[in-house]
């Protein structure tokens, strides 16, 4: 059997991790929830489940990879042989699965726009109506699938490259880069005027907002979303991880990154929406229809909208290439694949399952559930049910069934108060306040 792969440094492990977590879901899916959800009361309710449901559950999935090293599924046979725990990890790559689906159709999108950043096409189109620009362009039958694949095919050829020579080569590139030019990004729309009234709307809470319950749900789909939990990605990466790198710190960075790049794209976006009055509750199309209008009136607006739409792309890609690698590590692992047939496999029926959400605007706008097309309830229900359905499965697992000397030790936390708080959220805290809003979503 052929060594298996791994991470080459803590390094890229890390910036790999974070890669995995940071993409629209930070920036796209994060500016648009955030806004109709209130602003600074549902960025309190995001960061108490970062912290008290993702970080043990990040800790705890890494664990699980590093100890099982193999695919999402073996790794819990690996651990707790024939007693019927494989569920976790098969929830983990079906739901992988499902969001690339979707990922794709969005970051096809996000490509469409660079693209025409880059030309100016976009610019021309958004000085007239930037809404029917983008109207237009997701009712086209054909140019949205093309998009969709362009970006899967880039994605297939990052996972095709393995762990080392793909995945962590791109994103020792691509993160820094990332975070340095959200950063500039955020400094230039806080320098605008008016931009006070974002920074307020983001930082500043109403808290009578705290008492909706739609809020927690919002805020739990979103951080599950955004952190890849339940989504076995942290299963997988970690059966990557050496023995000798230790997890809770590695998981704290990976969080603080991840929450890093979230406010950072709120303060990009909130602060430019407030200082030309639009409205932050524009929904999904903020960021491809609302901010091309913003960057016209920008100075420079034109250079600015550009780079972010290519951060956009960036962003997007290193989440995608995680999501493909959770289900063809299960195909290489399970069936005895090589890498490259696994990959192509599982990106072309990836590109078939999403023909749907594709074509969710155009051909197929008449089908709807919820008064919401196909792509949105995808990821509704993926972000809403599988992925708290898995995370509280896991939490179980690791919390009553996993013997606990062992899964203390894999994650690396001594035998002291750190570990015993770790184990009780995993057994009680967490799984209970994942049940309550995941019953609480059946009434939504």
């Amino acid at each position: 059997m052929a060594k298996r792969e791994e991470w080459s440094s803590r390094q890229g492990f890390i910036l790999a991790t974070i890669g995995s977590a940071v993409g629209l879901g930070n920036i796209w899916r994060f500016s648009y929830v955030t806004g109709e959800n209130g602003g600074a009361a549902f960025l309190l309710a995001y960061l108490f489940f970062v912290a008290i449901v993702g970080l043990p559950i990040v800790i705890a999935e890494l664990a699980i990879g590093r100890r099982g090293q193999g695919d999402a599924t073996s790794a819990f046979i690996s651990i707790a042989p024939r007693s019927g725990w494989a569920a976790p990890g098969l929830i983990g790559v079906a739901a992988s699965f499902l969001v690339l689906t979707f990922y794709a159709v969005i970051s096809g999108w996000a490509l469409k726009y660079f693209a025409g950043a880059g030309t100016g096409v976009l610019w021309q189109a958004a000085s007239a109506d930037a809404g029917g620009y983008f109207q237009r362009f997701v009712a086209n039958p054909g140019e949205p699938i093309i998009w969709q694949a362009t970006v899967l095919a880039v994605t297939m050829l990052v996972v095709v490259g393995g762990v080392q020579r793909g995945i962590e080569r791109l994103n020792r590139i691509l993160m820094p880069a990332l975070a340095l030019i959200m950063a500039g990004l955020a400094v230039y729309s806080l320098l605008q005027a008016g931009s006070s009234k974002g920074v307020a709307f983001l930082f500043t809470p109403r808290w009578e907002l705290l008492l909706r319950p739609d809020i927690y749900l919002a805020a739990m789909g979103q951080a599950f979303f955004s952190l890849g939990v339940g989504m076995a990605v942290f299963i997988t990466y970690g059966s990557y991880l050496p023995k000798s790198f230790r997890l809770p710190t590695m998981a704290i960075m990976i969080i603080a990154g991840d929450i890093l790049i979230a406010i950072l794209a709120g303060l990009l976006i909130f602060p430019a929406v407030f200082a030309h009055g639009l409205d932050p509750k524009a929904g999904a199309e903020l960021v491809f229809i609302t901010l091309p209008q913003i960057f016209l009136a920008m100075p420079a607006g034109k250079i600015v909208g550009t780079i972010f739409f290519g951060l956009l792309v960036a962003a997007a890609v290193t989440s995608m290439v995680s999501l493909l690698e959770v289900p063809v590590a299960y195909l290489m692992h399970r069936f005895g694949l090589r890498r490259w047939p696994a990959t192509v496999w599982t990106g072309a029926i990836a590109f078939l399952l999403g023909l749907p959400s594709a074509m969710s605007y155009g051909l197929l706008k008449n089908i709807k559930w919820r008064d919401h097309q196909i792509l949105d309830n995808v990821d509704y229900v993926v972000s809403n049910f599988f992925l708290p359905t898995g995370a509280i499965m896991i939490a179980l697992f690791v919390g009553w069934r996993w013997n606990r000397p062992d899964a203390i030790a894999q994650a690396n936390l001594g035998d002291g108060i750190t570990a015993n708080l770790w184990i009780w959220s995993l057994r009680v805290g967490a799984p209970v306040l994942m049940a309550v809003v995941l019953a609480r979503s059946f009434f939504a």
